[in-house]
C-alpha cells in the first residue's frame, strides 16, 4: 500500500511541474539527459564485475517516467529476467553450479582483458611469476 501512495505522490509532483509554463519540456529534457547519462555509465560498467546491467535498467526506469517506449522496453527486460531466474531455479544443483562457474570464468576473463588492455598488466603472467609456475 505504501508503494502505491508513494508512486501517486510522485506522479502528482511531476504533474504539478508539467502544469507550469515550460514545465512539460523541462521534465522531458531533465528525464532524457539523466536517463541517458545513467544508461551510458551502466553500459561502460557492463563488462566489469558489478552492477552494470542494474545501472542500465535504472537509467531505463528513469526514461520510463516520460517515454512509453522505455516503459515497454523495461517491461520486456523484467519479463526476460523473470524467465531466466525461473529457468535457473528449476535446474538441478549441478546445472546451476556449471552456470555459476562459467559466469565466474567470464568475469575473470573480462577483468583480465580490462586490466591488460587498459593498464598493460598481464595478470595471468604476473600470477605465474609470483607462484613460480
Amino acid at each position: 500500500m505504501t508503494g502505491v501512495k508513494d508512486q501517486t505522490s510522485e506522479r502528482h509532483w511531476l504533474d504539478r511541474i508539467r502544469e507550469k509554463p515550460g514545465g512539460r519540456l523541462a521534465v522531458k529534457i531533465t528525464v532524457t539527459v539523466l536517463g541517458v547519462a545513467v544508461i551510458v555509465v551502466g553500459a561502460f560498467l557492463i563488462p566489469l564485475p558489478g552492477p552494470g546491467w542494474l545501472i542500465v535498467l535504472a537509467g531505463l526506469a528513469i526514461l520510463a517516467l516520460e517515454f512509453h517506449w522505455a516503459r515497454r522496453l523495461l517491461a520486456f527486460a523484467r519479463h526476460q529476467l523473470d524467465r531466466w531466474t525461473g529457468w535457473i531455479k528449476r535446474q538441478s544443483l549441478l546445472v546451476r553450479a556449471v552456470i555459476g562457474v562459467l559466469g565466474l570464468v567470464f568475469v575473470a576473463a573480462v577483468v583480465w582483458a580490462s586490466v591488460k588492455y587498459s593498464l598493460g598488466v598481464d595478470l595471468w603472467r604476473e600470477a605465474r611469476d609470483l607462484t613460480g609456475w
